[in-house]
């Protein structure tokens, strides 16, 4: 898979600046080619979910039952990866793409997905930290907000924050399920942690949000001075 190219038609329709969109980016091409004509973009959608539902299950599981199956919760985030990852890429691909269908669906599956993780965490934890759980799915939600906010001002739709994305976020999140395992307790602060940096970026957005806002909002006045002479 080294000599895999990335196919840019694929992945027209959004711009992707997170430290990861090269390689997952050539992954994705390797894999929509070899996706079984009978899995369709929306069966996709529900194998995404399904990722968030295990994801959901371990934290439940661990807590309950044993430790170790926190690692079920890393093999839901790749099942989730692969289908929020292909649907929208497999309709590119076979010509079949519902821009505004498909866009609604993404943001409120990752809404409901967002949800789901949040809640297994207030399961697992204990005591105040399952504040935290709360913290966590608001600032994602703030996320989620501005990115759409983004679109609306400047017509380009990006789901990252940076070099940090949805697919960076599930990686941090993993290696954090891997680190409770062999040390039980430290996810609390660990999750603290990611909310904090999540906060800090959230504001940095906003700041650059309302730049953009107050930008638009100029030319669309000297838009309308022209319209009037």
């Amino acid at each position: 898979m080294s000599g895999q190219k990335i196919n840019k038609k694929l992945f027209e329709d959004r711009k992707r600046t997170n430290i990861l969109s090269n390689p997952e980016q050539k992954f994705i091409s390797y894999l929509v080619p070899r996706i079984p004509n009978w899995i369709s973009s929306d069966g996709l959608t529900g194998i995404g979910l399904f990722g968030s539902i295990m994801i959901m299950a371990s934290f439940i599981l661990g807590k309950y039952y044993h430790i170790d199956y926190l690692l079920l919760g890393i093999v839901g985030f790749f099942i989730q990866w692969f289908g929020d990852s292909l649907d929208g890429r497999i309709a590119y691909y076979r010509n079949k793409s519902r821009k505004w269908y498909g866009f609604s669906l993404d943001i409120v599956m990752d809404w409901i997905s967002t949800v789901m993780i949040g809640l297994g965490y207030v399961f697992y934890a204990q005591g105040n930290f399952e504040l935290t759980g709360f913290v966590l799915v608001s600032l994602y939600g703030w996320a989620m907000i501005l990115s759409l906010l983004r679109y609306k001002v400047t017509d380009k739709y990006t789901i990252d924050a940076g070099i940090v994305g949805p697919t960076e976020i599930r990686v941090i999140i993993c290696i954090v399920l891997l680190i409770e395992v062999f040390s039980v307790g430290a996810i609390h602060y660990l999750v603290m942690g990611i909310c904090a940096i999540l906060f800090i970026i959230n504001i940095i957005d906003t700041k650059k949000l309302l730049v953009l806002g107050d930008a638009r909002d100029k030319e669309e006045k000297e838009a309308k001075k022209s319209e009037n002479l």
